[in-house]
């Protein structure tokens, strides 16, 4: 198993070198997040053996159950939160990740600004765009994003560094990945969440900074 991670690693790794090369980047702006949601400690220190220092969970329940002791052995390890965030879910999200990349709506950015001033703590901040305008979907719609982008600084305070999109699944990403990029870039915002495993050298392409990597890296997950 550890061999098998290690080898999806370095492929992940190899490729995303490739594609910054052929996109003329630096692959240095490309930050890995390998998405460990439901893979235990023993598959994520596979990883850590590795060398991967950025992890990427789904839920704030699971990351708070199992990721404690790692940090606590690893204290470089940097962890994202890539999933829906509840409101409620707020004082623990901001104690435990140092990226949040699914600020969404009005009464998450009101929790979210409570508990950064209250813990003195200052997670990076993505804000999802549903660029596919899917129902079943969180995220702010395209055509809300500078509205609400406006409103995360002006009425909450907070410090939006950049965006997260998820494509739909029956559609080419490319389109996804480009107007998200143009709606970052209208805003002055820097960091760009794109790509997953299997479209994740597309949205290199097309300028993202922080990549989402799970089943690439660690094999397919459980049903």
């Amino acid at each position: 198993m550890a061999a098998f991670i290690a080898n999806g690693l370095e492929h992940v790794r190899m490729e995303v070198a490739r594609a910054c090369r052929d996109a003329r980047r630096d692959p240095a702006e490309v930050t890995l997040v390998a998405v460990s949601k439901t893979f235990g400690a023993d598959a994520i220190e596979s990883v850590i053996a590795a060398g991967q220092r950025v992890f990427g969970e789904n839920r704030v329940q699971e990351a708070k159950a199992k990721w404690p002791p790692l940090l606590s052995r690893h204290a470089d390890i940097k962890l994202h939160l890539i999933g829906p965030l509840q409101s409620n879910k707020a004082k623990e999200a901001v104690a435990l990740f140092d990226a949040i990349h699914s600020v969404d709506r009005a009464s998450l950015c009101e929790a979210l600004a409570k508990e950064i001033d209250k813990q003195r703590r200052q997670p990076i901040l993505f804000a999802e765009i549903n660029t596919g305008a899917e129902a079943q979907k969180a995220g702010v719609l395209p055509q809300d994003a500078d509205v609400f982008l406006a409103a995360c600084r002006d009425k909450y305070g907070l410090t939006i560094s950049g965006l997260m999109c998820i494509p739909p699944l029956d559609e080419a990403p490319g389109p996804h990945f480009a107007l998200t990029a143009k709606i970052a870039k209208r805003n002055g915002l820097k960091l760009l969440s794109m790509g997953m495993s299997a479209d994740f050298t597309t949205a290199i392409a097309l300028g993202a900074t922080h990549i989402r990597v799970g089943s690439a890296i660690f094999g397919e997950r459980a049903k």
